[in-house]
């Protein structure tokens, strides 16, 4: 099989619809991500996106560059299909998830290339009808209020709303959107806002509501505060920044911090999302495909996750309906809810779209 012979890094910058808030004080106006492109000795090359979070992991586009540029030193000349020495090339360089997580799945969409296969037919799982969220971010009442209604009207039968600056707003946000929309389904992101002490009051008052599921309710360091929170059984937790790795599951699991996984593919790849996949079914916890406010590329990769077995939650999958454009198209259409993954088939790169946004 063909060696790897470049990386390459390509930043852009995609402006939102409206800004969104979460946790305490983070905000975000724009997608300022990076296009990955492994090129292989035969001229087949694999394409992916790292999305830089500072606010969450620490990077940003000049870093993921700078990860990218390291690792090609250690992936260059490696065949294609020796998974081990790609496994050690990307564990040579500590942290930096979404740079080797979008890496990760660069290097899929090569290899599978490579053989002659397609990542789409031959990666994808049983699911084709994907059941997706959309996540509300934080903002006023009204404008919150609006944005929910805009996206239903899109499709989008699922929110994810991010609470937790003002408790009292987020819950006449729901009273309101249970008598406007019943049909719509509705859990929470706290972010890591609530304190031990009012937490379980909080979730009561939440499951009161008709809020399904809560993430990150308490600080991820407060690790038995958060075992103690998932005995009392009010709602089901769901964990996203306390699973950022393998081994962070595996530490959360033999705590049994949580109900539900929030999976990532673009801090965990393919290669490390499909051993957690694996890990979380075993143990017998729900699972869901996540956002990190990707285009439709990242999109595209999250679904075909979200298509395995063991994905049985509403999945971010809608985050394209919060971008003002994109580096790719066609947009895909939502049908009371449901994405249906043969609509991502033609997702493409649009050289021109990403020329127009790129910002080096």
């Amino acid at each position: 099989m063909p060696h790897i012979r470049t990386l390459e890094t390509v930043p852009f910058r995609l402006p939102l619809n409206n800004t969104l808030r979460w946790g305490a004080a983070s905000s975000l106006t724009h997608a300022e991500h990076t296009l990955i492109k492994v090129t292989l000795e035969d001229g087949t090359f694999g394409l992916s996106e790292a999305l830089s979070r500072p606010t969450i992991y620490g990077e940003t586009p000049q870093s993921i560059a700078g990860a990218v540029k390291y690792l090609a030193g250690a992936l260059g000349g490696v065949d294609i299909e020796d998974e081990d020495a790609i496994a050690r090339a990307l564990g040579s360089l500590a942290f930096n998830h979404t740079a080797k997580g979008g890496l990760d799945m660069a290097l899929w969409d090569a290899r599978f290339k490579a053989r002659g296969q397609s990542l789409f037919d031959d990666f994808k799982g049983p699911n084709k009808q994907l059941k997706v969220s959309y996540i509300l971010g934080i903002s006023s009442l009204s404008d919150m209020l609006l944005e929910a209604r805009a996206v239903y009207a899109q499709g989008v039968r699922v929110l994810k709303v991010k609470v937790g600056r003002d408790y009292a707003k987020d819950l006449e946000l729901v009273r309101i959107l249970r008598t406007e929309l019943p049909e719509l389904e509705l859990y929470a992101d706290s972010n890591e806002t609530l304190s031990v002490e009012t937490a379980p009051r909080v979730l009561e008052t939440m499951r009161e509501a008709g809020l399904l599921w809560v993430e990150e309710a308490l600080p991820v360091h407060l690790l038995r505060a958060r075992a103690d929170l998932r005995k009392l059984e009010i709602l089901p937790l769901i964990a996203d920044d306390s699973c950022f790795t393998l081994n962070a599951l595996e530490r959360e699991l033999d705590f049994d911090t949580f109900d539900i996984l929030n999976l990532k593919t673009a801090r965990t790849g393919f290669t490390e999302s499909l051993k957690m996949l694996e890990l979380a079914r075993s143990a017998g916890k729900s699972v869901m495909v996540g956002s990190q406010a990707g285009s439709l590329l990242s999109t595209r990769f999250a679904a075909l996750l979200a298509s395995r077995e063991g994905v049985d939650k509403p999945s971010e999958l809608s985050f394209f309906l919060k971008l003002e454009c994109d580096i790719c198209t066609p947009n895909p259409v939502l049908r009371e809810g449901i994405l249906t993954l043969e609509d991502l088939r033609e997702v493409a790169l649009d050289d021109a779209a990403l020329e127009r946004y790129r910002t080096a």
